[in-house]
């Protein structure tokens, strides 16, 4: 029969006495790893290498250099505490330190001396619970996953319906999605004036693919008049705001959830403007809500920088000199100096966005007599609409010459486009990439280290660019890397992977 070789949990035993330290290894070696530190500074070096890895912390309280209040002083403050559990071993049991080890988060306290059953029972005890602790939360945050990317999909889907009938592509979600995401953060780190938490920013970021969904309502020969309006004409498609806002008014099992919400407030309110000179309620500053507000200026922007029938599309920079000068409507002062600020920001992601869809250098529209088939339902017009544009978009990306690469931390694994791993000569799928040879490395030379990774600023540049020299097509060429650093939506935002092109110069 086969035999799997699984590891034994680890134990960290922090104790200044190696008498004490090694009675403890003794006990629990058969059925733990043990690991010995003589110090708190030698614990916390363990712990910010090994990580979770360490099942449990016996830990001392007096001891030289850190103590064991220092030890879990750092612990609380780098959150370890949450997933690595420390029973306190020691022959100091004043009530004072017995409490304050408890406010500190430790799951026990043996004193000293101990019987060594106990000792062995209250370890597997304590590993056991945490356990399935660590296993009831990943399987919560699995499903939290799964449901934010079905609901993700589905507004997306929907949305892009909507810019497919309007004869615009895709890339108009996502540039007012992008920008909204950035302006909010900006205006959350200049002024508290608004109470935006990070569940309020991705809420809003995701509803305001929704802005124009009204449009559905339009009649094909004003939505796509090649030209500009008439009065009357303009009148009309001014009722999309209007339009959009009832159709979710009228969701009455989901009007009182968030997302639900703040779409309503997005869709009535995004052509309102700050001096009351919008539509369709004219509400004058604040009165318009800030998710309005942020989607308005982001609809704008991305309606300047791109091209339509009647206009050519403007640079960045004179879109954004329009926008603060005023003519493009009235704007909030604060969204104006958070524009300002983040420009370049903006800028580079909107770019990253066009990059990364320039294979699609061919616009293939759904024929609109297959959405007017009376046969299909709903439903299957849209799963017609989702599997179309998959098919689509895979085929542009294993077929063009560019080279796509994604890059998982944890996982650690980088995966290259069909064409990118075949003109380097590569595995499309390659596990743990900084161990692969120096061309990997080179790939990855943008995100220089994992550590530094770790450490990277949020409100920092997220896109990198770089130039060097890497085997493409069995040749030395001289190639730019483009690449985009991700991170988690959560209170403290950590690096999650990248994604980026190599593009041959």
């Amino acid at each position: 029969m086969m035999k799997y070789n699984n590891p034994k949990p680890k134990l960290l035993i922090v104790d200044d006495s190696p008498i004490n330290r090694s009675l403890l290894s003794d006990i629990l070696g058969e059925e733990y790893e043990t690991i010995e530190a003589e110090n708190g500074e030698e614990a916390i070096a363990i712990l910010e290498k090994l990580g979770v890895e360490i099942s449990l912390v016996f830990l001392d309280i007096c001891m030289p250099k850190i103590d064991g209040f220092g030890v879990l002083e750092v612990m609380k403050e780098k959150r370890w505490s949450e997933d690595i559990p420390v029973i306190i071993i020691s022959s100091d049991d004043s009530g004072e330190h017995i409490e304050q080890a408890y406010d500190m988060g430790v799951v026990d306290f043996i004193r000293r001396p101990f019987d060594a059953a106990i000792v062995k029972k209250r370890a597997i005890n304590t590993i056991m619970l945490y356990s399935k602790q660590r296993l009831l939360a990943s399987m919560v945050t699995d499903q939290i996953y799964e449901k934010e990317k079905n609901s993700n999909m589905l507004i997306n889907i929907l949305s892009h319906i909507v810019e497919f009938r309007n004869g615009e592509s895709g890339l108009h979600i996502i540039h007012v999605k992008t920008f909204t995401e950035i302006l909010l953060r900006k205006l959350v780190s200049m002024t508290d004036k608004y109470k935006i938490s990070d569940e309020d920013i991705s809420i809003i970021s995701t509803a305001s693919a929704l802005h124009d969904i009204g449009k559905i309502s339009i009649p094909d020969a004003i939505l796509n008049k090649p030209g500009r309006f008439t009065d009357e004409e303009f009148n009309v498609m001014k009722t999309h705001s209007k339009a959009g806002a009832e159709i979710l008014e009228q969701l009455t099992l989901y009007k009182d959830e968030p997302l639900v919400r703040v779409a309503y407030e997005i869709c009535r309110w995004h052509h309102e403007r700050f001096d009351g000179k919008g539509y369709p309620d004219g509400l004058v500053g604040d009165e318009i809500p800030i998710s309005a507000q942020v989607v308005a200026m982001a609809d704008v922007y991305d309606a300047l920088t791109s091209e339509r029938c009647y206009k050519k599309a403007f640079n960045h920079e004179k879109a954004i000199e329009m926008i603060l000068n005023g003519e493009c409507g009235e704007f909030n002062p604060i969204l104006k100096e958070c524009l300002k600020s983040s420009a370049d920001t903006i800028r580079n992601e909107i770019y990253h966005a066009k990059t990364m869809n320039s294979c699609e250098s061919v616009k293939i529209e759904i024929p609109t007599e297959i959405l007017k088939i009376d046969e299909l339902s709903s439903s299957k017009r849209l799963m017609f609409m989702y599997n179309y544009e998959s098919e689509k978009n895979k085929f542009f990306s294993d077929f063009c010459d560019d080279i796509f690469f994604e890059y998982h931390l944890d996982p650690s694994i980088l995966k290259l486009s069909a064409c990118g791993a075949a003109r380097l000569g590569l595995s499309e799928t390659i596990v743990n990439p900084f161990e692969e040879p120096t061309l990997i490395n080179k790939i990855m030379t943008a995100e220089n280290t994992k550590k530094e990774l770790r450490e990277y600023s949020v409100n920092e540049e997220t896109i990198t660019e770089h130039k060097c020299n890497i085997l493409l097509d069995e040749k030395i060429k001289t190639v730019k890397i483009v690449s985009k650093k991700l991170y988690s939506f959560s209170d403290k935002p950590v690096y999650i992977g990248v994604i980026g092109k190599i593009i041959e110069i």
